[in-house]
């Protein structure tokens, strides 16, 4: 076997076909094709079967579905050692939502940064349910946010809490009541960042649950562009508390009174378990629970030098 015919199997596995699979890789459907088939005879396994317009995996595929990920992951994360050994610098990639990439991210790495100053990292923005399997995948060391379903592999840390409350422009027709019922807002136009409805987030599940409907919502291209919507009175968004603050002070934004509001939540960072995870990966682990990681968030303000801050990596392939 090589790596070449893992990662195409890999990506056909992950992505449901050749096509996609290839698309992904950018070579030809005859390269993923031949890479399988090499597997295949190699294996003695046919390894998948066409069913419902996608492939269903056999038992045998399955199995290498788990360790190619794995052994892919291992040449990825050795290819990212060797060059950072070769440049003298710690690498680390760092997978959040959309929310937490734009608004968490920044200012916690550039914290970081401070006392890493070798540091080099990546930032992707990707949906909640794909945590677990980037960190397995070792395609991410830390993921921020919301804590991976449990896993034996996987060691989540919970370092802040947050609140999440409904915002909207000081002029709302809402803004005078008081003891809003949640399902009053569901026909009020709601706008978000480019994966605001994400169901495994506090905000998705609490649009969710009120029935907000997402082909009724408006997305934006960041969170920020959303909020600005919010402030010009167009709508309603879900806003973490401390990010808005100083929004909240300036009465650009108001947090209007909704029963069961604000819904209290906890950030984690997630990674492999000790023995698995990058140094640098570790050391990220443990500053996100001292005072001058919680301080940093706290205090987040809109001017995150442009030296320091590196636009998110927005991964669409497992949305």
């Amino acid at each position: 076997m090589t790596l070449t015919q893992l990662r195409a199997f890999v990506a056909v596995a992950r992505l449901g076909s050749v096509k996609a699979a290839a698309e992904s890789l950018g070579v030809t459907e005859p390269a993923v094709s031949g890479a399988v088939a090499a597997l295949r005879r190699e294996l003695g396994d046919v390894l998948f079967i066409r069913a419902g317009g996608g492939i269903s995996l056999t038992p045998g595929g399955q199995r290498l579905a788990a360790g190619a990920a794995e052994i892919v992951g291992l040449a990825e994360e050795t290819r990212h050692r060797v060059r950072q050994a070769s440049a003298g610098t710690a690498q680390l990639r760092v997978a959040s939502t959309e929310t937490g990439a734009e608004q968490v991210l920044p200012a916690l790495l550039a914290s970081f940064g401070r006392r890493q100053p070798d540091l080099d990292a990546d930032t992707l923005a990707v949906p909640v349910g794909v945590f677990g399997e980037l960190l397995r995948d070792r395609r991410a060391d830390v993921t921020i946010g919301p804590a991976p379903a449990p896993h034996p592999a996987i060691e989540s840390v919970p370092f802040l809490r947050f609140q999440l409350v409904v915002v909207a422009a000081p002029g709302h027709p809402l803004r005078q009541q008081s003891r809003i019922v949640p399902g009053r807002l569901s026909r009020e136009p709601w706008l978000f960042g480019p994966a605001g409805m994400d169901p495994d987030t506090l905000a998705g599940a609490f649009l969710a649950r009120i029935g907000v409907d997402p082909a009724k919502a408006t997305a934006f291209p960041s969170v920020t562009a959303s909020l600005n919507a919010v402030a010009a009175g167009d709508g309603l968004t879900l806003a973490l508390l401390h990010v808005v603050r100083e929004e909240l002070r300036r009465s650009h934004l108001v947090v209007l009174d909704v029963l069961g509001m604000p819904v209290n939540g906890m950030l984690y960072a997630s990674t492999l378990a000790p023995d698995r995870r990058s140094a640098v990966a570790a050391a990220l682990c443990r500053f996100v629970t001292t005072p001058a990681a919680t301080q940093a968030l706290l205090a987040r303000s809109n001017g995150v030098p442009l030296t320091e801050f590196r636009p998110p990596v927005h991964v669409t392939l497992w949305s």
